[in-house]
């Protein structure tokens, strides 16, 4: 009889752990992938297809177009991605858009999904190693928002208001653990 209540009671902690546990650590996201593929603003040219099927006609010689040069992003800062907790590669850049508009773009992202990752901003220096997991949360840092997704491209709007000379690195920062998954130093 002993045997059989002491089963049940470890059975019902088993179950209590798992019921804590699991939606607390969240294990399959280290299986899933979640790819983005953004791509630069005004980057992409505005479509000039048609659903029409008759061919246009023209009354006129049609003067050639005038090729007016887009207005290209201006690179602010950059920075090469470095694995911390987890396995993370890709590049950074800090982008001024011709609108006045500023966003940091990450490119090539490749790291591992996990639960409640942010893209911050941090006044920390980028330390190699264990010794950099934790560094990010320990002076003036901004989040710019949730990862997106742990692979391709992503861009995210830095505030007006935020001065970059203040901020010299980039993390992969989960805010469940409070810990960084890679991060990049700015340059």
């Amino acid at each position: 009889m002993r045997k059989r209540t002491a089963g049940i009671a470890a059975a019902a902690v088993a179950v209590v752990v798992a019921a804590v546990a699991l939606p607390l650590f969240q294990p399959w996201r280290l299986a899933t992938d979640k790819f983005v593929d953004e791509a630069l603003p005004g980057a992409v040219p505005i479509s000039t297809t048609s659903s029409s099927t008759t061919p246009p006609t023209v009354s006129v010689e049609p003067k050639q177009p005038t090729q007016q040069p887009r207005p290209q992003p201006k690179v602010l800062l950059t920075g090469k991605l470095i694995t911390h907790e987890h396995r993370t590669s890709g590049t950074v850049a800090v982008l001024a858009l011709p609108d006045g508009s500023r966003i940091l773009r990450l490119e090539n992202l490749d790291t591992s999904d996990g639960p409640d990752l942010k893209v911050w901003l941090s006044d920390a220096a980028v330390v190699p190693g264990r010794a950099g997991w934790h560094v990010f949360d320990d002076g003036q840092y901004r989040s710019l928002g949730s990862l997106k997704g742990n692979h391709g491209n992503q861009n995210y709007a830095v505030p007006h208001d935020l001065k970059l000379e203040n901020f010299r690195s980039v993390a992969i920062w989960c805010d469940r653990f409070n810990v960084s998954f890679g991060a990049a130093a700015l340059a």
